[in-house]
């Protein structure tokens, strides 16, 4: 089945950067929608980017486009999130998840309907 790993979590400073990875073992990543998602303590878990499947389209939320860009790199079966001009409202477990669905809009970027979930990579953004 599969399995997804996130990784490149870390404490930066107020401004600076962090590439997030999103792999996956076992099946391909290409036939899936994948979206980045984060979760702050004492908050729901909310969508911050998804890229879709077959045509990579991509969707943010609100507070991060612009700073952020996600990415699928086939040949490595991972997803990217790369996050610049990071802040301390972005400080969360960071998780990635898969769907076979396209999404499409920023709200459909959302938990539900996703799975494979994996461990989460905290980032933690200070003043």
């Amino acid at each position: 089945q599969l399995q997804l790993v996130e990784s490149g979590g870390g404490l930066v400073q107020l401004g600076g950067s962090l590439r997030l990875s999103c792999a996956a073992s076992g099946y391909a990543l290409k036939p899936y929608t994948i979206g980045w998602f984060r979760q702050a303590p004492g908050k729901e878990r909310e969508g911050v980017s998804c890229i879709n499947k077959g045509d990579d389209s991509q969707y943010y939320r609100d507070s991060v486009r612009g700073r952020f860009t996600i990415a699928r790199d086939n040949a490595n079966n991972t997803v990217y999130l790369q996050m610049d001009g990071l802040r301390p409202e972005d400080t969360a477990i960071y998780y990635c998840a898969a769907t076979a669905w396209k999404v499409a809009s920023e709200n459909e970027c959302a938990p539900v309907g996703f799975y494979a979930w994996g461990q989460g990579t905290q980032v933690t953004v200070s003043l």
